[in-house]
């Protein structure tokens, strides 16, 4: 089969050394989209990260495709109808950050707490006063913790290593898991109204999108801190612009955001709107840029995975996963009606 690897680096291409005895391996250092896509129409196989572009305009680009391979959890930037029409075999790496992703959370958070930017910033110009530097213990404050999943449920273990108390909400609440980790489930509007700090742990779905909207934000704490590490659909990040306006929300840490790709990479948003691609929320993008400007809020770039040992285990789950599809025996199928 001929197998083309999208968004990778030089150090990555090692790992797929073992496919190519028996097929074909290409590695593209760009992101797979309309013009990428035409280099390498003729692949079976594609893997891709975060930034490509897996719509049906682009998907249909491939006469022979067969499997898609992505080296991530979710599968939502998949066009899944598209491929369960044509019976293109989806796998993701179901889990390989969930550590790494709560470290992310516990980073943010610190930085929020101690106002470590703006200390650090401050003591590199030979300026060691401590005006307006006094931040928050995490000890004794409430997390609500929005989902407990794999990440969700390293988030509650670490809090307790900070004796912060905990409430968490879930579609499916697991109290083996609360007796055991000693947190407590609450309702969303009982966890709004109690929690000191938010972070949210769900995947991106149409069931979570602007799960935080005007309405969530109004029932918080005044002088909530937001966490947000998980989808950027799932905040209305122009509810929260105005949240943070009103002093509602005190300080936000984002590893996501809506429009990312397209901070990431402007000229993709002059390329698409010109050929009139798949539209993008400029209102949305504004309130991003924003967001990305204001001194109370802590943007990473959808970095909370990226650590060695996270982005080894992806690669070496993402070769499985395309050998146990060679093989006949899919593994880690999503997406699948």
């Amino acid at each position: 089969m001929k197998i083309t690897i999208f968004e990778t680096e030089n150090w990555e291409h090692g790992a797929f050394e073992s496919l190519a005895s028996d097929h074909e391996v290409v590695f593209s250092e760009a992101p797979l989209d309309l013009e990428t896509a035409k280099d390498h129409s003729d692949a079976q196989v594609i893997s891709t990260f975060i930034y490509s572009d897996l719509s049906t305009e682009v998907l249909k680009r491939f006469s022979n495709l067969e499997m898609i391979s992505t080296r991530s959890t979710g599968f939502d930037h998949i066009d899944l109808e598209y491929c369960n029409e044509k019976n293109i075999t989806i796998s993701n790496v179901p889990t390989y950050g969930d550590n790494t992703v709560a470290e992310h959370v516990f980073g943010l958070l610190l930085t929020i707490s101690h106002n470590l930017i703006p200390a650090i910033d401050r003591t590199r110009k030979g300026d060691f006063s401590q005006k307006g530097l006094q931040g928050f213990d995490l000890a004794g404050k409430t997390l609500g913790v929005i989902g407990t999943g794999n990440i969700g449920r390293h988030v509650i273990r670490i809090a307790g290593g900070f004796e912060m108390n905990v409430l968490a909400f879930d579609v499916a609440p697991k109290e083996e898991l609360a007796h055991k980790l000693g947190f407590r489930y609450a309702d969303m509007d009982a966890l709004l109204e109690n929690s000191d700090i938010i972070t949210l742990h769900v995947p991106g779905s149409d069931k979570t999108r602007h799960l935080l909207s005007e309405k969530e934000f109004s029932i918080m704490k005044d002088g909530v801190v937001l966490i947000n590490t998980a989808r950027g659909g799932v905040v209305d990040v122009h509810a929260l612009a105005g949240a943070i306006a009103d002093g509602k929300v005190a300080a936000a840490g984002l590893d996501v955001l809506p429009e990312e790709p397209v901070i990431r990479e402007e000229m993709e948003l002059l390329r698409s709107l010109f050929r009139k691609k798949k539209e993008q929320n400029i209102e949305t993008l504004l309130a991003d840029h924003i967001l990305l400007r204001l001194r109370n809020v802590y943007i990473t770039p959808h970095s909370g995975f990226n650590t060695r040992e996270a982005v080894e285990r992806i690669l070496r789950t993402t070769v499985e996963n395309i050998t146990a599809f060679a093989e006949g025996n899919p593994e880690n199928v999503v997406g699948r009606n």
